[in-house]
């Protein structure tokens, strides 16, 4: 294994209300700090092909989200605000305020209400396969109603199997409807929505040409409200083009982030 990656062994709990939300620190200490935000039914870990190049230039914090991986899910609704929360009381106890982020699917999602909503001072953000709408969601919203632990264990047992594992607290049911709840939310607690026009540091949205829970219109719709941001779409690429096609992912994130 190598010495930059996400491990779940050698991080820390930190209580947030009747949660306990798990972090790790990796890379190099002295470093600049990025945050990683996995997407949902996922963890830390799925950043783990990036993290060795990555690691040589920043100082990485990964959080499992809550209710996912080794962060419970407490006994409120799971909510992108409450996600965003979580993550700013995690880099409060950090003494972290200057920061960049990469944010796959829904850390994309509470990755754009970081940079639009919160005190953080977020150098550069990367977001991949991460809407910001919620009307964009309309074409995938029977999807996922018609999703049920069931499906999700027969099409991804891995995932499940980590879960199962990690969790300290699985309720694999009770964990599918709230991530189901969070994915349906209409409201303010839901996706940034129009406040995304309120993101100033540079942004690089990234969609793999064949997914399609991140439609193409939406991509581009929001690199038109964000001034100077930056849209790469890769073809031959899914909903994690990060590892479908992470040869020109990395050529580009190394060429966004300068190093």
């Amino acid at each position: 294994m190598d010495m930059f990656t996400f491990d779940h062994v050698s991080g820390k709990h930190l209580s947030t209300g009747d949660a306990h939300i798990y972090y790790e620190l990796t890379g190099s200490e002295g470093q600049p700090a990025l945050l990683l935000l996995h997407g949902g039914f996922g963890t830390i870990e799925d950043f783990n092909s990036l993290i060795p190049e990555l690691g040589q230039k920043y100082r990485i914090v990964g959080i499992d989200s809550r209710g996912h991986g080794k962060s419970a899910l407490g006994s409120g609704r799971l909510t992108y605000r409450q996600l965003q929360k979580d993550a700013e009381q995690v880099l409060s106890h950090l003494h972290i305020n200057s920061l960049s982020i990469i944010g796959f699917s829904d850390g994309g999602v509470v990755a754009y209400r970081l940079a639009a909503q919160s005190s953080l001072n977020i150098e550069k953000l990367v977001t991949i396969g991460a809407d910001w709408h919620y009307k964009n969601t309309e074409p995938v919203r029977e999807l996922f109603l018609n999703i049920t632990p069931e499906s999700l264990k027969q099409k991804f047992p891995e995932s499940y199997a980590a879960y199962q594992k990690l969790n300290p607290e699985p309720d694999f049911e009770a964990f599918t409807e709230a991530v189901k709840g969070m994915w349906l939310d209409a409201g303010p607690s839901g996706y940034p929505n129009e406040t995304v026009e309120k993101i100033a540091c540079p942004l690089l949205i990234v969609r793999g040409d064949e997914d399609h829970l991140f439609p193409a219109k939406a991509a581009a719709g929001l690199s038109e409200l964000v001034p100077g941001s930056k849209l790469l779409n890769i073809p031959f690429a899914g909903h994690v083009a990060f590892e479908d096609q992470k040869a020109p992912f990395m050529k580009s994130l190394k060429e966004f982030l300068k190093f």
